[in-house]
């Protein structure tokens, strides 16, 4: 078995998603600062990080669309450890159903390698166009019973409208998210 980091590392101020405020790293507490409360060459540092939750690559839960829907705190681990993995190639920028067809879904993480992720960190990234399942790709998904859904994408839904059919019907599934994945190539 071989681990793979497929997140992207969140640095102060970036832009994840547009309109959303970036995170803000700091200290808390410096080395410097703390020698004054701690024993001679006792020191510590605290780091600070303010963000909001949809920061770099992050899981979505039931609770982000549904008021009843459980969070991050009651995620089932088997949901998503040792899940076997299905890599959907897709360019989009809508992945319809068919993009599925031939792949395992059935009690595995299915993850949608688009590669999106090339333009992490950049205008392109959250000014549109970008890849987004359909809501028969999602339906496809909940009905064949795949236990955790990601894309190398901005978002899994189009972004154009208000409505989020890919997000209402996995979360509603129980079926968490996965967004803003990279080095799906690895």
């Amino acid at each position: 078995m071989q681990l793979l980091d497929v997140s992207h590392v969140v640095t102060d101020g970036m832009t994840t998603y547009p309109g959303l405020p970036g995170p803000k790293v700091s200290d808390h507490l410096t080395r410097e600062a703390s020698r004054a409360s701690y024993a001679p060459g006792t020191e510590f540092q605290i780091g600070r990080i303010d963000m909001v939750a949809n920061t770099g690559t992050y899981l979505d839960t039931p609770a982000h669309r549904y008021v009843d829907g459980w969070d991050l705190a009651e995620l089932p681990l088997e949901r998503v450890a040792m899940v076997p993995l299905t890599l959907v190639d897709a360019a989009g920028p809508a992945i319809d159903a068919g993009a599925l067809d031939g792949h395992a879904l059935t009690d595995r993480a299915v993850l949608f390698r688009t590669g999106w992720s090339r333009h992490w960190c950049t205008p392109a990234y959250g000014g549109g166009g970008h890849p987004h399942l359909t809501e028969a790709a999602a339906s496809a998904l909940v009905e064949a019973g795949a236990r955790v859904v990601g894309i190398d994408s901005v978002n899994i839904d189009d972004t154009t409208t208000g409505e989020r059919p890919a997000h209402s019907l996995l979360l509603e599934a129980g079926i968490p998210i996965v967004e803003h994945l990279c080095d799906l190539d690895a």
